[in-house]
């Protein structure tokens, strides 16, 4: 492997390798592998090709650059720092320390010019797809002929390690089914991974699998061959209606003499000699570090008269584009400021009473198309189950190539196709779902939603996980939401799962108990600027009496706004009786029969934890009030976390074994999920 023919692409190349060097030769920590070997390509990309403002690096037509080995950090910040981002030289030395715009993996909203936290191998991928969709999806519901007011790439940078994961298969797989002709991606080939060499678990031919999805591949045999480089990304730019995969061939650690092309460079410092003779190797002076030649500083800095080049002809495209169309320019401009239209839950039904109501899983589908009509940039899918959890976008259209329209798709939801529909189509990919999803919300401009059964979340947890950490406006859907799902059995009845999300910081968990709960939950997950997921039931639920007050009538939903509110209450309760979901409707049963029996019950709704944990403590304590210490909640999932509520002398109701197959209603009697059991609970409590 030869070093660049062109010296200044020789410095520029080795300066980005020795600031990754030092840093994590400074810090004792780190990943040099990956900066080392890849340099090459990511110089070529970011100072030949990339589209983007270091003076403004929310530039709504950016391309996007998104590192999904996170683990080479060092590489995306020496490039933001050459490049002209505000992230100082100082800022490279105090890589991964307490505070610093460094951490020891790429954080969103850390440093200027992150795009996405990576490190989780895998994700960076699904999320670059998903830009990629914003991209497809934006441009073609808002360029007109003559004003492509949306029209850039998606770059990511992969290892072995991404492409090991499952979730890269998932996501590659609907990339190459959507055509996604503007995502192109840098496979750093270099056939080790932490462990060792990649034949000791991974021989499979990466180009044919990807060929085999859909995409287009391109070889580069050289990864430190520029020209080679530069024509495969020509190459990717020109073909349009297919994903792009180069896949480079590198030298893992490419310089050090005793640890290049090794494992043992992959994920530690290289150690001082090591540094010194690599230093040598490469034509570098040994005696200094944080070195940053003063003609390949101007090089790398030419990206930000290049930037405002080009975000000023694109400020100029656009005031011609809003002149000629006023309303697509104003609701493109409401969209990317994250603002929502006037009259976005105007058409959000009121439910009326009924004993026998509907499922919060058909209520929410009815809420969800609601929403859709004013609110153009929501969209989102299921991983193959609109049928069962209720979110196809009716009329919307469904995303994907035009030229499908003439398959046999049979559950397409109508509106036509093509990259303006708004029903995006999963498959069975959770996974994957999540990620893209993210990658939505990531771009700009979109809201999204998931939605699976509650029981495969597990198979997102780590899309959800990284969401909750970048408090990504996603909203995902889960249905079929405990024991309630019945003859399925154990295998789709989920218990443990409300206390699992419950426990990912930042994730808003809302479990509505009713209809009109139903639409309030909602409006609470499009307002909200951080993830929320939704739990809805598979079995009806009685829609609440809510126009009247006290005992004979419920309090208004609007509630839930604050994760718990007493829904019904007596003079002097002697107990409280708490419930989220399906459970509350047997808790406002079981009061009425207390009453019958001389106990007074307060019956509070808590859809929300976490809601309810951010009101003040004042509001907190007239929904459950000190003194009253004979407190019962109600819930079909393990009864962990409750006791945070119920206190010491309290009891719960839940699930601390798996479900069983029979119908629902069996389950929930032969599980305890009976007025008479929440009665006998109860005074067992007020007897105390």
């Amino acid at each position: 492997m030869n070093h660049p023919t062109n010296p200044l692409d020789h410095l520029c190349i080795n300066t980005i390798r020795f600031l990754a060097v030092d840093a994590i030769q400074k810090a004792n920590s780190g990943h040099p592998g990956l900066p080392m070997g890849g340099a090459p390509m990511a110089y070529t990309l970011w100072t030949r090709f990339l589209k983007h403002s270091p003076s403004n690096p929310q530039w709504h037509n950016r391309d996007r650059f998104v590192l999904s080995g996170g683990h080479g950090s060092m590489l995306l910040y020496a490039l933001l720092h050459l490049t002209g981002y505000d992230l100082p030289l100082d800022q490279l030395k105090q890589f991964r320390q307490w505070e610093s715009l460094t951490p020891g993996h790429p954080e969103r909203g850390v440093a200027p010019g992150v795009e996405t936290t990576t490190g989780p191998l895998g994700q960076g991928f699904g999320n670059a797809i998903g830009m990629a969709v914003a991209e497809k999806f934006l441009s073609a519901r808002y360029n007109r002929p003559g004003f492509e007011i949306v029209h850039h790439h998606t770059y990511c940078l992969l290892g072995d390690g991404d492409m090991m994961e499952g979730i890269a298969s998932e996501a590659a797989s609907l990339a190459g089914h959507w055509r996604l002709g503007k995502l192109i991606c840098l496979y750093d080939d270099n056939r080790i991974s932490l462990a060792g060499a990649t034949n000791l678990s991974f021989s499979e031919d990466r180009a044919k699998r990807f060929e085999a999805y859909g995409w287009q591949t391109i070889t580069v045999d050289d990864g430190n061959d520029v020209a080679a480089i530069d024509r495969a990304i020509r190459a990717a730019q020109a073909e349009t209606d297919k994903p792009t995969l180069i896949l480079v061939h590198t030298i893992i650690g490419y310089g050090a003499p005793h640890k290049q092309n090794t494992f043992e460079i992959h994920g530690a410092p290289l150690g001082a000699d090591e540094v010194k003779a690599t230093k040598q190797n490469l034509g570098w002076n040994p005696d200094e570090s944080f070195v940053v030649p003063g003609n390949a500083l101007e090089h790398f800095r030419e990206a930000i008269d290049a930037g405002k080049k080009s975000e000023s002809e694109w400020n100029a495209r656009f005031a011609a584009y809003a002149q000629q169309f006023p309303e697509l320019a104003r609701e493109y401009e409401t969209i990317m400021r994250g603002e929502l239209p006037a009259n976005w839950d105007s058409a959000i039904p009121v439910f009326p009473a009924d004993a026998k109501g509907l499922a919060t899983r058909a209520s929410g589908g009815q809420v969800l198309n609601a929403l859709a009509k004013n609110i153009p940039n929501l969209i989102g899918g299921s991983a193959d189950l609109n049928p069962s959890t209720n979110t196809a976008l009716k009329g919307l259209g469904d995303f994907m190539p035009p030229e499908f329209a003439s398959g046999d798709t049979q559950g397409a939801v109508g509106g036509g196709f093509g990259y303006t529909g708004r029903n995006l189509h999963f498959g069975v990919r959770e996974h994957a779902m999540g990620a893209i999803a993210n990658g939505l919300a990531l771009h700009g401009g979109i809201i999204p939603f998931t939605a699976t059964f509650l029981t495969f979340s597990d198979y997102m947890r780590g899309s959800m996980r990284l969401a909750a950490i970048m408090e990504l406006p996603v909203i995902f859907v889960f249905t079929h939401d405990s024991i309630g799902v019945g003859e399925d059995g154990p295998t789709h009845q989920p218990v443990e799962h409300f206390a699992a999300l419950r426990a990912i910081p930042h994730l808003t968990v809302i479990r509505p108990g009713d209809a009109n709960e139903v639409a309030v939950a909602w409006r609470v997950a499009i307002e909200s600027r951080k993830p929320v997921a939704l739990v809805f039931t598979r079995q009806n639920v009685p829609t609440l009496d809510r126009t009247l007050s006290g005992v004979e009538g419920y309090a208004p939903a609007d509630g839930l706004r604050r994760g718990a509110y007493i829904l019904a209450d007596v003079p002097n309760p002697q107990i409280i009786l708490i419930a989220s979901g399906s459970e509350v409707s047997l808790i406002v049963a079981a009061q009425k029969k207390l009453a019958e029996q001389g106990i007074a019950a307060r019956v509070v709704a808590m859809p929300s934890w976490e809601l309810f944990d951010a009101q003040s403590q004042d509001y907190r304590d007239l929904v459950l009030p000190p003194h009253i210490r004979a407190r019962l909640a109600v819930e079909a999932g393990v009864t962990q976390g409750w006791h945070k509520y119920v206190g010491l002398d309290g009891d719960v109701i839940g699930v601390d074994r798996f479900g069983a197959s029979a119908p629902f209603a069996v389950v929930f009697e032969k599980y305890g999920f009976t007025v008479d059991n929440v009665v006998a609970r109860a005074r067992k409590l007020v007897e105390k």
